[in-house]
């Protein structure tokens, strides 16, 4: 359980990881380019609320990270009783996170749509696809609990497993729902929602399913500790409540960003939503490698060498960048191929081929900048991190607001505003990592 900080093990860690990220980027492209398909009104519609599901997920993506540092951090110190307490607490936690957020969303979701949208169409589709589509939240939170002790424990390899059968199970949804197959009705856009929930509820039972039948439950003592532990949910709340916090901030920047992009009119918003499948899809490999810094950081200071935390930040950060390179190299050389892939609108196309070669450019400063901030993630501060997105926000907010609500600028021009974000989330952690001062932190 302890790792050792070596280009092989880096990669013995990452590898399993992009590989289930990979997966489930596959199937939002499937699903992107089914509804392609259907028309441009489906694309945009399924962007808005897919970004909406997008931030409510990030309560269980915060929890999920904060629990992987943690855990990481007890598997550094060989402590596996540690980690079934973690682990017992952190699942309690996150279902009841998870029936508080679907709670908000059937009672506020449609007020929010209602008041932010300008497009009456695009709103009644998008409340409708959500009032499905949470559902899976549940499903989902328990995978990311799971997930967060394979990772943390050194069984990223598992990953690849549960990835694999939920998206084979979402493609095969997504065609029967979507276009009516198989003597099912054709759902249309609510498809896409039913066959995404079906999925994440197929994940989580081979999840769990691999959890008992490997034997690691009794090996980490995983379910022995079902009573509730206060001190433990202060524990896992104080590491993994910044990062929801700043999980929202992100992406709640993105939705924002979405619905100033909806106000310049659907073309753009379907033009928006490909993109945001492509980012997804490319980005796989810096959110992997920052995954692996996130979890290799805290365990080489759980074995107390913290002497190594550079090292690790720095070759992890080659990594990545390398990754980022070659794809800028590839979607560049056939943009046109790659968006074939959603539509077949020649218009369409040429119309978003400048915004793609900007997202590219940026996916090579995302891949130094979001490692750099999972570095931040494992020395364990996470209210840091909450500063640092903060940060990131309001110049990212002041960008979209000024460029693209107030001058309507062309849509390649809005999406220059991911340079401000990651140029400041750089730069902090930067500050932070070399002040040193998280050496003093303990969790």
């Amino acid at each position: 359980m302890q790792f050792e900080v070596t280009t092989r093990q880096i990669i013995k860690i990452a590898a399993p990881i992009c590989l289930a990220l990979i997966i489930p980027q596959i199937n939002h492209m499937t699903n992107t380019a089914f509804l392609g398909r259907l028309g441009e009104f489906e694309l945009a519609a399924n962007g808005i609320a897919g970004i909406y599901y997008l931030v409510m997920y990030m309560v269980a993506y915060g929890l999920n990270n904060g629990l992987q540092v943690l855990i990481a951090r007890r598997a550094g110190q060989l402590n596996t009783k540690g980690i079934g307490q973690l682990f017992s607490n952190g699942l309690e936690l996150g279902l009841f996170s998870s029936f508080l957020v679907i709670a908000v969303t059937l009672f506020l979701a449609p007020w929010f749509f209602a008041h932010s949208l300008h497009n009456k169409q695009i709103y009644e589709a998008a409340v409708s696809f959500i009032r499905i589509r949470i559902w899976g939240l549940p499903f989902l939170m328990m995978l990311s609990m799971a997930n967060a002790f394979y990772i943390g424990s050194g069984n990223s390899k598992v990953l690849a497993v549960t990835s694999l059968c939920q998206e084979m199970v979402n493609i095969f949804c997504d065609y029967v729902l979507i276009f009516g197959k198989l003597g099912l009705p054709a759902l249309g856009l609510n498809g896409a929602a039913v066959a995404s929930v079906i999925a994440e509820s197929t994940g989580m039972l081979v999840a769990y399913s691999i959890l008992f039948g490997r034997g690691f439950h009794k090996r980490f003592y995983l379910f022995d500790y079902l009573k509730p532990s206060w001190q433990i949910f202060r524990s896992i709340l104080s590491i993994s409540a910044p990062l929801i916090v700043q999980f929202l901030f992100s992406i709640g920047s993105w939705f924002v960003f979405f619905i100033f992009i909806e106000h310049l009119g659907e073309r753009p918003l379907a033009i928006s939503n490909m993109l945001r499948s492509i980012f997804g899809f490319f980005g796989v490999f810096t959110w992997a490698l920052s995954a692996t810094c996130n979890t290799m950081v805290s365990n080489v200071i759980g074995q107390g060498k913290e002497d190594q935390v550079f090292r690790a930040i720095r070759k992890i950060a080659g990594i990545s960048l390398l990754c980022a390179f070659v794809v800028c190299i590839l979607v560049n050389l056939f943009p046109s191929t790659i968006l074939q892939i959603y539509t077949t609108d020649m218009e369409l196309i040429k119309e978003s081929i400048p915004s793609v070669r900007i997202i590219t450019l940026s996916t090579l400063l995302m891949a130094i900048s979001g490692v750099s901030l999972s570095g931040v993630t494992g020395t364990g501060n996470t209210r840091i991190n909450l500063g640092i997105e903060f940060a990131a926000v309001i110049g990212y907010l002041l960008y979209c607001s000024i460029v693209v609500e107030r001058w309507r600028s062309p849509l390649h021009i809005a999406w220059l505003a991911d340079f401000i974000y990651w140029i400041i989330i750089f730069g902090l952690s930067a500050w932070y990592l070399k002040s040193g001062k998280w050496k003093a932190k303990s969790i």
